[in-house]
């Protein structure tokens, strides 16, 4: 890669490592050789609390503020089954580029990369650039951005801004820009009885028909109406288990899945104490295991949000929504240090079989990130 303005060889090289979580596939090193080239100091930044070591690496180029900092994973999700193409070929098709991590999201970080190529074609900067990348955004995530962010507290050092280029965009580029995240709560509820002959149920204590009170009473009303920057809160259910192959038996046990995305009317904490409250309510033994793998946070539009979607209006003609829709995203964790959005390519494809995106929206992506540049990093 030796024209690291044009971001389409440097999404094909990225796309081209198998990074499927946990692996790495030597995307890490294709991009730190990319950001050497550009002047930028890498620090390769190993972790496994979680299990296999993750990569992880943090870039920056400069030493004066403002620190604007862009966010994003090499690592990507199982290719699947159902590919017209080889999934790490990368191959250009009718102008659209095919590959898994396309649009999810090496080619946002390959925007990003030729936008700070060019901008420092065009001079020096006032403040300083980095890039937070990490190998753990697709999977369990307790390896990745927070390690990073542990270590630049740990020396001192800050962000001032930061841009995620999840793909935040559903049917056209310019359609959105991520302004916070709902949180997220995954319950595991097991309703306790005891077994017996389906002929004698007076014998035996069935946890079934507690446990479908349970889920009853659990949605049987909307948890809230939605809120100023939020849509409403939703609980789904997502198994309902009690492995009984005999049609003779009542079971020991039945067991229930569900997960809750909230807005910030509620907090992890104030929902499990809902559930507990509720179940508490039906009666009878049960165990509860409940997993908060984030909560819901905004980052309230201001200078961040509006450079973005000025540079966004500019190239596209279109006034981009400030929204919080869609899952979780490590912006969840690098809220903690400094305002955070987020704004990428289109999302039609992420984690689909032919995961493609745009050619052309490459270039206009790396021309929206080069105006965030000029805006808020500046010049002397």
């Amino acid at each position: 890669m030796t024209d690291l303005t044009n971001p389409l060889p440097i999404a094909q090289a990225l796309i081209r490592c198998a990074s499927v979580t946990p692996a790495d596939g030597g995307a890490m090193d294709v991009l730190a050789a990319a950001l050497a080239g550009l002047g930028f100091t890498c620090h390769r930044l190993e972790s496994a609390t979680g299990g296999p070591v993750i990569h992880n690496l943090y870039a920056r180029l400069g030493e004066s503020a403002p620190n604007v900092c862009f966010a994003g994973h090499t690592d990507v999700v199982p290719v699947g089954k159902g590919w017209s193409v080889e999934p790490f070929a990368a191959e250009v098709i009718d102008g659209r580029l095919y590959g898994r991590g396309a649009a999810d999201m090496k080619g946002g970080i390959a925007c990003f990369v030729a936008a700070v190529a060019r901008f420092l074609e065009a001079g020096p900067s006032r403040g300083s650039i980095s890039l937070l990348i990490t190998g753990d955004e697709e999977g369990p995530a307790v390896d990745g951005t927070v390690t990073v962010l542990d270590w630049l507290e740990a020396r001192g050092e800050r962000l001032d801004a930061c841009l995620v280029g999840e793909p935040t965009n559903p049917r056209a580029l310019g359609d959105g820009i991520k302004i916070g995240r709902r949180g997220s709560l995954n319950a595991r509820l097991t309703v306790l009885g005891s077994q017996g002959h389906a002929a004698y149920p007076h014998l035996a204590d069935n946890p079934i028909p507690r446990l479908l009170e349970m889920l009853r009473r659990l949605t049987e009303a909307p948890l809230d109406e939605g809120s100023a920057h939020f849509q409403a809160s939703t609980l789904t259910l997502t198994t309902i288990d009690v492995g009984n192959a005999a049609t003779n038996v009542i079971p020991a046990e039945a067991r229930a899945g569900f997960n809750i995305r909230f807005n910030d009317l509620h907090s992890g904490a104030s929902l499990s104490r809902w559930i507990g409250t509720t179940c508490d309510g039906v009666g009878g033994q049960y165990e509860l295991a409940i997993e908060i793998s984030g909560e819901s946070f905004i980052t309230d539009p201001g200078p961040l949000s509006a450079a973005v979607a000025a540079a966004v209006e500019a190239e596209t003609g279109r006034v981009p929504e400030l929204n919080t829709a869609g899952g979780t995203s490590d912006a969840r964790f690098i809220r903690r240090a400094c305002p955070v959005v987020e704004f990428g390519l289109v999302g039609q494809t992420m984690h689909k079989a032919d995961e493609n995106v745009a050619v052309a929206d490459l270039e206009t992506l790396s021309r929206i990130y080069l105006r965030v540049l000029e805006t808020l990093v500046g010049r002397p």
